[in-house]
């Protein structure tokens, strides 16, 4: 059939795509802080493409409201306010917890190794002083919970909460000692699925949430 033929053709990214990436990472990894002015001349240099890539790429950001168009500024990276931050933590507890208690009712073994394995990178990194490592494998133990939903939307829901509270951790000061809390919430939800207690699991999700939520709107800008 048509439809089955075309979804066997190789995907090759275009120039918008990979420029949409570089800079989407760049976002993603505190690179680019909100505030920071997106250089498109610098971008077209570096970048070795025309700036009408650029332009798509930024259209794109602009429109999921990773960058905003500024008079006399350009573009820079949107900032983030503590108002929108509460809907954030509001909107993940919900789909954290819907996540977490249909993970408990189908878990296996290679889910809860996954699990486990960021858990342990985790601690290596808080054990060796490599919190930069942290933002990232975060966002690991949650995608691996999201994808085990069996749900693509409840995964991109998850991605897009996460890349909002990363993008605002950028500008709070560091804290060690929450991330140790990070880890023991990890756990507390780990637990709950190796017990496949669905009630139990979605309860340590939205204790987790609730408890980052409120460290966030202390220490965030």
């Amino acid at each position: 059939m048509a439809e089955n033929w075309a979804a066997r053709l190789p995907k090759v990214k275009s120039k918008a795509d990979l420029v949409y990436d570089t800079l989407h990472q760049a976002i993603a990894g505190g690179d680019l802080r909100p505030g920071d002015r997106i250089n498109m001349d610098e971008l077209s240099r570096n970048l070795g493409v025309s700036k009408i890539p650029i332009r798509e790429a930024v259209k794109r950001l602009e429109s999921e409201g990773l960058v905003v168009a500024q008079m006399h500024a350009g573009v820079v990276v949107a900032t983030i306010d503590k108002k929108e931050m509460r809907g954030v933590f509001l909107a993940r507890e919900a789909i954290e917890s819907l996540v977490a208690r249909l993970v408990a009712e189908r878990v296996d073994d290679e889910v809860l190794a996954r699990l486990d394995a960021v858990q342990a990178e985790m601690r290596t990194a808080l054990d060796g002083g490599s919190v930069d490592l942290l933002p990232q494998l975060n966002s690991d133990f949650h995608r691996v919970l999201s994808e085990a939903s069996g749900y693509r939307i409840l995964t991109e829901l998850t991605e897009q909460l996460l890349l909002t509270i990363r993008r605002y951790r950028v500008i709070a000061p560091r804290d060690d000692q929450n991330w140790r809390s990070v880890v023991e919430e990890h756990d507390a939800i780990i637990e709950a699925l190796r017990q496949h207690d669905p009630e139990a699991a979605a309860s340590a999700a939205a204790a987790h949430t609730t408890s980052q939520a409120g460290h966030e709107m202390t220490v965030g800008g």
